[in-house]
């Protein structure tokens, strides 16, 4: 009877053990899981339940917003679900007994100066960025030798669907930058620029043209490139002191969804980069692609720390560019701007620079607060057209970008 009552028993925690860690019928996996993982998965109210492998450790948390401490399971397999989450991407680590680590069950993504994990709540609204069953373009992986940074550097380069069938068309080109602690892959990867392309080309709401995204961190020889560095003990040499809760840099200091350093109050826009863009990375686009030549084929757009770049660059070089777009990053909305004086004085005579500038754009988060409404306000007064756009209940990141994307793209190369 006893043996009975054992197997019985031994049947029932088989059975039981399994169902623990089966998640809840109405918990989809995270699109951006690994094949077959079924955690994290996401509810349909944007909770989401994380489960995760860490049979010796004593304190697991999710760091993601706040973060999430994780309680150990029955089946010895740690779990939390958390508060509802914003729509659209976000980056993810976990720190198992202090040690921070990406989490295996997604794929990482480069952000705040290392791969993290990500993780993507459904935007209802989500359909441009999705694939679809129409003309696809190509993302190719270029490198070249930068003659200024003494370094080989790599680009990605977004042709358009039609470009290797029409051999004799040439296309006007942007360039577009990523933000602080990302790289060159962040548009095509994070962002899915090349997705949203091929859709509203196939829409005929946007004119083909070539997309080419870079990498912010340029430094001559000698230089130090901290700036565009992870921050913390893994880039230092000699571990120096944390940052005090608050300042820049510091855990929490940056907006919602915005990567550890973003938006710290320091120069952000380099002028060796813009050497390097004018002197390497422009000329070895137009000797490479069918590019059509001219200030009006070309445009420069960035997010956040490549918005800033973008207006320090471009705005210097009125010859070169006649669309700018700044997308939660530019040279105003932190106070003090003035016409006569702001950006060189490139703003004092507005006729002059309204009949330069084809499309001036400010896309910004709704969540991020007043000051880039504030900068297309004066611009407005002081006689510059710009176009100004707000993504509605989105901070300091992607989904702030992509649809900023959405709206600049199709104003483009008209």
């Amino acid at each position: 009877m006893k043996k009975t009552l054992l197997l019985a028993a031994f049947a029932l925690a088989c059975v039981c053990a399994p169902a623990w860690g089966q998640p809840p019928a109405d918990c989809k996996p995270n699109a951006l899981n690994i094949p077959s993982a079924p955690y994290p998965c996401i509810f349909p109210d944007n909770r989401v339940m994380f489960r995760v492998e860490a049979p010796d450790a004593q304190k697991v948390i999710v760091r993601l917003g706040p973060g999430f401490e994780m309680s150990k399971g029955p089946d010895g397999l740690w779990y939390v679900t958390t508060t509802p989450q914003v729509v659209g991407f976000h980056y993810y680590t976990l720190s198992i007994d202090g040690a921070v680590v990406a989490d295996r069950a997604t794929r990482t993504f480069f952000g705040s100066g290392f791969y993290n994990s990500g993780i993507e709540i459904p935007d209802p609204d989500g359909d441009y960025f999705t694939l679809k069953n129409v003309p696809h373009g190509q993302v190719r992986q270029r490198w070249y030798y930068s003659t200024v940074t003494a370094q080989w550097r790599r680009a990605y380069v977004y042709t358009p669907p039609d470009y290797d069938a029409n051999i004799k068309a040439k296309y006007p080109v942007l360039y577009l930058f990523h933000g602080w602690g990302e790289n060159e892959e962040g548009w095509h990867v994070q962002g899915h620029v090349d997705v949203i392309m091929d859709n509203l080309i196939a829409q005929q709401k946007a004119r083909p043209f070539i997309i080419v995204m870079d990498n912010l961190n340029a430094v001559k020889p000698g230089e130090s490139a901290a700036l565009y560095a992870a921050r913390g003990t893994i880039t230092q040499a000699v571990p120096q002191p944390p940052p005090a809760p608050g300042a820049p840099g510091a855990p929490g200091a940056a907006g919602r969804g915005a990567a550890a350093g973003r938006g710290a109050m320091r120069p952000l826009a380099s002028p060796v980069f813009t050497e390097m863009m004018l002197t390497d990375l422009i000329p070895m686009v137009e000797r490479t692609f069918r590019v059509t030549p001219g200030r009006e084929n070309r445009a420069m757009a960035g997010l956040s720390m490549g918005g800033m770049q973008t207006f320090t660059t471009a705005l210097g070089n009125l010859d070169k560019f006649a669309y700018i777009g700044g997308f939660s990053g530019s040279s105003g909305g932190r106070g003090g701007f003035d016409p006569k004086t702001s950006n060189g004085g490139v703003f004092a005579d507005a006729a002059a620079f309204n009949k330069q500038v084809k499309v001036l754009f400010l896309g910004i988060g709704s969540v991020e607060g007043p000051g880039t409404k504030t900068f297309s306000d004066e611009l407005t007064k002081a006689g510059i057209r710009n176009v100004y756009f707000e993504s509605p209940g989105t901070a300091h990141e992607w989904l702030t970008w992509r649809r900023s994307f959405k709206d600049f793209a199709p104003r483009l190369f008209r």
